[in-house]
């Protein structure tokens, strides 16, 4: 982080705090002090100021998704799921809460809650490469590889220049025996600087001959 961006975020975090002092109730006070602690690297001080949005108002789902964030990053799976459920309660629609969840779930290989998380965020938000991609992962590791590959041509169409949906797409293709058309992509992917698994392209070009 620079100087003077160091030098921003402490005038910005100094008037977050005194707004906080002079509003104690004030949900998006402490929700921006929050984040702005998270951009500073002060993560125990965000998480302060989060929990603390939240016992102002039991509703603020922005306020769970972003401190579930911050216990997902540290490794607490259970606090970040709870955060992430709560926050599907308060706003049945929301996609990012419902990412997260597939993603806690993901992490705990708990594949068939993971891949109903993705499919709920995608039905909040169907534009959502990125979850396309997610979703052909777990596909692809629970072996439906015809889910997969459309999953993969669906976040393909919605982000072509994505060397991880690319090689997401080599992989579904070639459990579907479609080797021709895996290589073109994982080649796409290579080309966009995706670091391939040499093992993957190995075994492709052996099914090549």
């Amino acid at each position: 982080m620079s100087e003077q961006l160091q030098e921003d975020l402490s005038k910005v975090i100094a008037e977050l705090e005194k707004k906080c002092k002079e509003h104690p109730n004030s949900v998006m006070a402490f929700h921006h002090l929050g984040l702005v602690y998270m951009k500073a690297g002060r993560i125990d001080e965000a998480i302060k100021a989060l929990e603390t949005a939240i016992e102002i108002d039991d509703l603020s789902c922005e306020s769970m998704i972003n401190l579930g964030a911050i216990y997902f990053g540290r490794g607490n799976l259970e606090k970040a799921r709870k955060l992430n459920e709560n926050a599907v309660k308060v706003q049945p629609e929301n996609a990012q809460a419902h990412t997260n969840l597939g993603l806690i779930y993901q992490q705990s290989n708990e594949l068939d809650k993971a891949i109903a998380s993705y499919e709920k965020a995608l039905q909040c938000d169907p534009k959502l490469a990125n979850i396309w991609m997610n979703l052909t992962s777990v596909l692809t590791m629970k072996g439906e590889d015809e889910r997969a590959e459309k999953a993969a041509r669906k976040g393909l169409e919605l982000d072509p220049d994505s060397s991880l949906g690319h090689n997401n797409l080599a992989v579904a293709l070639y459990f579907n025996g479609k080797y021709s058309e895996a290589k073109e992509h994982l080649d796409k992917a290579k080309e966009l600087g995706y670091s391939v698994d040499p093992k993957f392209a190995a075994s492709l070009a052996e099914k090549l001959g």
